[in-house]
């Protein structure tokens, strides 16, 4: 019984983490041109690392211990640091339908990665899960248009994005590999701490070139969001679901994603959808309920024997 608590807790923190991301895209495409993407992610963890170590100090508290082996603190923050540079830099020239297509594909590759680093082990019900959310999420994505679908193209966009979900993909095992029992919030605020330094060190022109005090106010409102909500909280529930679920399940909810964006852009009075695009949220929903039913499959074995 216990299993299942923990793993219905992963759950629960990827749907949050899922909603969470999905309004960076929306608030993230209001000032994608206003900043350079190195200046920008290097602000977003900064910033989010001072929120993190605050909330560290006033929990867990922070230990000369948490900080062992260094090092793994400097490739997980390289890791997620890279993803969210070349997501910046591939969307200056893919289109969104495009890029969003690539994103479907970091569960797929989490499932890999997790074999390769964890040896964890896709069963043909999470493989059925996961093709029917990539179906439902891309249906999302092209709007339930058909022609939209068949104009898709992999351009030198793509390409740099992708290369970011492969980042991303890599990340979700790498934290159960790489804790040492470490709490989320600490091992977060190392990653944080780590990946801000390495992305000052890759954008120090880009950030000396920002007019800090002359962004227009809405970069401002788009950075803090990114820092504490799309950062910050993000960062913790991703640890927090990595340590109890296998990374091809925690990484589905990255099916969510593109469902979540179009109530965002409901939200901000951006239109609302055709019908046909209930199909793909129909199917995105049947995948986690999948999931959860494969979660409790083995409470129930437990439970009988």
């Amino acid at each position: 019984m216990a299993v299942v608590s923990e793993a219905l807790r992963g759950h629960l923190a990827m749907l949050t983490f899922s909603a969470l991301v999905a309004g960076s895209f929306s608030l993230g495409v209001m000032v994608a041109n206003e900043i350079a993407p190195s200046a920008l992610n290097a602000a977003r963890f900064a910033i989010a690392a001072v929120v993190i170590g605050a909330a560290a100090l006033a929990t867990k508290g922070l230990r000369r211990a948490h900080f062992r082996a260094p090092w793994r603190y400097v490739v997980l923050g390289g890791l997620f640091g890279g993803y969210f540079v070349l997501m910046f830099y591939g969307l200056q020239t893919a289109a969104p339908v495009s890029a969003a297509a690539v994103f479907t594909l970091v569960p797929v590759m989490s499932a890999v990665f997790g074999w390769l680093l964890l040896r964890q082990v896709t069963s043909r019900w999470m493989a059925l899960a996961l093709a029917i959310g990539a179906a439902g999420a891309v249906w999302v994505i092209v709007r339930g248009d058909l022609a939209q679908l068949a104009a898709f193209e992999i351009g030198e966009g793509e390409m740099i994005y992708f290369w970011g979900c492969v980042l991303h993909a890599i990340y979700t095992p790498m934290v159960r590999k790489l804790n040492r029992g470490e709490p989320a919030v600490v091992f977060t605020f190392g990653m944080l701490i780590a990946g801000a330094l390495l992305l000052v060190a890759f954008g120090w022109r880009d950030i000396l070139a920002t007019d800090w005090l002359n962004l227009p106010g809405i970069v401002w409102l788009g950075l803090l969001y990114l820092a504490i909500c799309a950062s910050s909280a993000t960062f913790v529930l991703l640890q927090y679901a990595a340590m109890r679920l296998p990374s091809a399940k925690v990484m589905a909810y990255t099916y969510l994603t593109p469902t979540w964006v179009i109530l965002w852009e409901i939200a901000l009075g951006r239109g609302v959808p055709s019908g046909m695009v209930l199909i793909g949220v129909a199917a995105s929903i049947a995948a986690l309920v999948m999931l959860l039913e494969g979660d409790a499959k083995p409470g129930k074995r437990a439970a009988k024997a």
